[in-house]
């Protein structure tokens, strides 16, 4: 079997605070094959943006502690030097930033933004760099790109913005992707191209994708794989599927849960998950899920290990024979 284009094994991020230290991914392995989509979800806070900045070393805070490994390509990204990276970064690996206005630099021009990334990896001049620009605009929807190429950030809309940030990562065609909510406050039209663009890229230069989003329409409709996250911790992966069709854990069920049915009896109210988010400061040494966890067992107390069969895993007490009544339960109409 070919290697993985990108597998991370064991990573850990943590920070030094007055309060001690907080782990914002714990353990976090998986891996992403050439020319698949992996879908990441989870609530804010989960770890799902922490877990991919610090694969490019993009958190710059002293106090940030990362480990494990992360193999590209046959090359570990937490051993390389800033200046390995940067031949990579925007090349080989591309991020869609979740904050266009803070990914762009507010004294440059959109059009300088793009053709100076191209310029860098690619020998090409300046002309032919521009023109690029203006096509790579016009492809993500964006009117007038011969002449807005020329706009600085703050004359565009915000999502106009996140499509100058999608066209600025789309232009060496990378070989991973990664996507941090990129349909951010894009209308549902705008939306769909920048999902068939994503898609383009797949099908022309073979490339891997991992979308980070919290919309279970954008997973189902983009991935292969689904990778759920929750206090820092996977806690279900697997085929898009089998996730979707068949969970097994009772997070994935709540999220599920909370989204709107189109067939079948109307509930008076969406189903809710019990309880706040999670606090990196307050991580349960069991099971992070268990203290909102309507079937909580005194297992829970133990942290569970990711583990399943036919590739499906999930990290979850509860007995395999007794999840599909307990999910039947968990989503009876109120």
């Amino acid at each position: 079997m070919a290697e993985p284009l990108l597998d991370i094994r064991d990573l850990r991020v943590s920070f030094r605070t007055r309060r001690g230290v907080i782990t914002a991914v714990d353990g976090l392995s998986f891996s992403v094959d050439a020319g698949q989509v992996l879908g990441i979800v989870g609530e804010s806070g989960s770890g799902k943006s922490v877990s991919m900045l610090s694969l490019l070393k993009l958190i710059r805070d002293p106090n940030a502690q990362v480990s494990g490994t992360a193999t590209f390509a046959g090359q570990d990204l937490l051993a390389m030097s800033d200046k390995q990276l940067r031949a990579i970064r925007g090349r080989d690996i591309a991020m869609i930033f979740q904050d266009p206005m803070t990914a762009l630099t507010p004294v440059y021009t959109i059009g300088w933004h793009i053709a100076e990334q191209i310029r860098t990896h690619e020998a090409v001049s300046r002309n032919e760099a521009r023109e690029r620009a203006v096509r790579l605009l016009e492809e993500v929807g964006i009117a007038n790109a011969a002449r807005r190429v020329d706009d600085y950030p703050h004359q565009f809309s915000g999502g106009m913005r996140q499509r100058a940030v999608i066209a600025l990562a789309l232009a060496c065609n990378p070989r991973l992707l990664i996507a941090d909510e990129p349909t951010t406050a894009l209308d549902v039209t705008t939306q769909a191209q920048i999902l068939n663009l994503m898609r383009r890229l797949r099908e022309t230069h073979g490339s891997a994708i991992v979308v980070i989003t919290h919309d279970m329409g954008v997973v189902s409709e983009m991935s292969d794989r689904v990778l759920v996250m929750y206090g820092g911790r996977a806690v279900e992966h697997g085929t898009t599927t089998e996730v979707l069709r068949r969970p097994r854990h009772p997070y994935t069920w709540g999220l599920l849960g909370s989204v709107p049915r189109v067939t079948g009896p109307k509930a008076r109210r969406l189903a809710a998950i019990p309880g706040a988010s999670i606090s990196p400061f307050d991580v349960h040494t069991g099971c992070a899920f268990a203290p909102r966890c309507a079937f909580r067992l005194p297992d829970c107390d133990e942290p569970p290990r990711l583990t399943g069969a036919g590739g499906h895993l999930d990290a979850c007490w509860l007995p395999a024979g007794d999840r599909d009544q307990l999910r039947r339960a968990s989503r009876e109409p109120r």
